[in-house]
């Protein structure tokens, strides 16, 4: 076998942390991965300070890719082993590993139903899960997962009133929806409107998490400003349909993303609704909104393709009745999610592995 990152990162996940069950790549634990010839070397992340198992899991990095990539290849001595900076508990999302913005151009696209499937995806494949309702003036998620009407809870921890994410489907959710009559309109100044935001990164009990998506409304706006300035974003998925105007607004997207002000990485593009298959005949194709506009665009900007999503009845009907079509194993649709979970597992495995984490934007005024 040759020795690739791909390679060598799919031999680390054999190898699993004793403490957290979990496989050291997806719990970001391998950083600075360079490959020279047969010779490799990366810098192993320990969670915490002492971690006992840090020899063993030396010695099992070694013999994974030994086994699993080449016996032959050069690593003894090629791995560094660095603690995790401790972060204080009053950090927003401090217990959050990876912290993924689903955004688009514009609206109507299906940013919240990729967004929705996709967290049901990540937790079907075994990851601790959240999902984040950031589009303030018209929440969707409550609908989308059936929980309508629901209050949330709040607890009072360590001195401080923190809001209780509502579970379903093993999704720890927030919405604005959860807290304002759903046929009321939201007439909020922008400063209204991102205090919310801050409110529900900030006050929610996410807890340990793997991934918390985080579903934004369209365009590039205030909300969005908002998140990079409070947290640190590991990356952002780009949502389009393969129509020319909804790509020229994807690419509005890409740009505020990756600006030298903002500086978020773009883990990849999703075209949403890429043809049309009828029940009926489950086979057929029919490209009613252009075809492969995001796989032509992707390759132009040099961003990967995570994922490609039919229109279909039952993603339509799983939206509307709290039934994300992700959650039936047999539907063909739902398979397509699972395919874009697992596209962006590796595109943030990739991220984490060859970029340096994203810092907090501070928006300087001229």
């Amino acid at each position: 076998m040759s020795i690739s990152r791909d390679n060598i990162l799919d031999a680390l996940r054999y190898v699993i942390h004793p403490e957290h069950e979990k496989d050291i790549v997806s719990l970001g634990m391998v950083e600075d991965l360079e490959i020279r010839g047969k010779e490799v070397q990366f810098t192993l992340v320990l969670r915490k300070p002492k971690d006992p198992f840090a020899t063993s899991l030396r010695n099992a990095c070694i013999n994974a890719i030994k086994t699993h990539v080449d016996k032959d290849v050069i690593i003894v001595g090629n791995i560094e082993i660095k603690e995790e900076k401790q972060v204080s508990p009053d950090r927003p999302l401090a217990g959050v590993s990876n912290i993924i913005a689903i955004a688009s151009g514009k609206g109507g696209v299906g940013k919240s139903t990729v967004s929705v499937n996709l967290a049901i995806a990540l937790s079907r494949e075994g990851f601790r899960v959240g999902l984040l309702d950031a589009d303030v003036y018209g929440p969707s998620i409550p609908k989308m997962f059936g929980v309508e009407g629901i209050r949330p809870s709040f607890e009072k921890i360590d001195g401080k009133d923190r809001i209780i994410p509502l579970d379903k489907y093993g999704i720890k959710l927030l919405s604005m929806g959860f807290f304002v009559n759903q046929k009321d309109a939201l007439v909020w100044r922008g400063p209204m409107a991102t205090s919310a935001l801050k409110q529900l990164i900030s006050d929610g009990n996410w807890g340990e998490l793997d991934y918390l998506i985080i579903d934004l409304p369209p365009g590039t706006g205030d909300i969005h400003l908002t998140l990079v300035q409070s947290v640190s974003v590991t990356g952002a998925i780009i949502v389009s349909t393969p129509q020319d105007v909804a790509l020229a607004d994807a690419i509005k997207g890409i740009s505020m993303f990756t600006g030298e002000q903002v500086n978020v990485p773009v883990l990849g593009l999703v075209e949403n609704m890429a043809w049309f298959t009828p029940a009926e005949l489950p086979e057929n194709k029919y490209y009613i909104f252009g075809r492969e506009g995001c796989k032509k665009l992707a390759k132009e900007v040099n961003i990967p393709l995570l994922g490609q999503i039919p229109l279909v009845q039952s993603i339509c009907e799983g939206g509307d009745n709290g039934w994300p079509v992700t959650m039936d194993e047999a539907n063909p649709a739902g398979q397509a999610f699972i395919s874009l979970a697992r596209e962006t597992v590796k595109a943030v495995d990739y991220r984490n592995t060859s970029k340096a984490p994203t810092k907090i934007v501070e928006i300087k005024k001229h």
